[in-house]
């Protein structure tokens, strides 16, 4: 990624890198060389992890002890996604906030959150694919979720024009956005009753 890139382009090219990686983990990975694009691909491989560990955590007859380690996987994951979140976040703030007048108009999401949707988006389209092309079901089937990531790709397609308009907008000084931190409770010994309650009664 070019060093003299705006830096509107220089994070569009970070989504790309994120959406360029639908197929991992069977296509080969390779680093990207930004902080930025690395932020954005991570965050992508967390949700693919973490939409393999929730089609498991719904099986109907795996054993409990398995569904289990699905259930913590899906929290470590969670925790990770988050994170990487916030970390694209603060990549966007340093890149973007010396155009971005205090009086310009507030965005309600972050081009973090916009790039975990779109990273979600990309995994949708994959998986409906490779229902659309399955041959143990009927024509109705594979029709049907055609048209399913057809329209998953519309939709894609429009967050990723909304995410453009966003960093533009930034970049310009008529939008800003704040870096917002989750403050996840739930993996937290300190802060979770279930857990704390649990270490100071045994």
């Amino acid at each position: 990624m070019s060093k003299d890139l705006p830096s509107s382009e220089k994070l569009q090219l970070a989504f790309e890198a994120c959406t360029a990686l639908a197929g991992w983990p069977d296509a080969p990975l390779e680093e990207p060389p930004d902080p930025a694009s690395q932020a954005a691909a991570r965050l992508h491989q967390c949700n693919a992890r973490l939409w393999i560990q929730e089609d498991l955590a719904r099986r109907r007859h795996a054993p409990d002890r398995e569904l289990v380690e699905n259930k913590r996987a899906i929290d470590r994951l969670n925790q990770e996604r988050n994170d990487l979140i916030e970390r694209y976040d603060e990549l966007a703030w340093d890149a973007l906030s010396p155009g971005m007048a205090p009086a310009a108009r507030l965005n309600s999401e972050t081009p973090g959150q916009m790039v975990d949707r779109l990273s979600i988006l990309t995994l949708k389209i994959a998986a409906m694919g490779v229902q659309a092309a399955r041959a143990d079901v009927g024509a109705d089937h594979r029709q049907r979720c055609a048209d399913r990531a057809a329209r998953l790709a519309q939709q894609r397609a429009d967050l990723a024009s909304c995410l453009d308009a966003l960093l533009a907008e930034c970049l310009a000084g008529t939008a800003r956005f704040k870096v917002y931190k989750q403050y996840k409770m739930y993996n937290d010994p300190a802060l979770n009753p279930s857990l704390y309650g649990e270490t100071s009664s045994a």
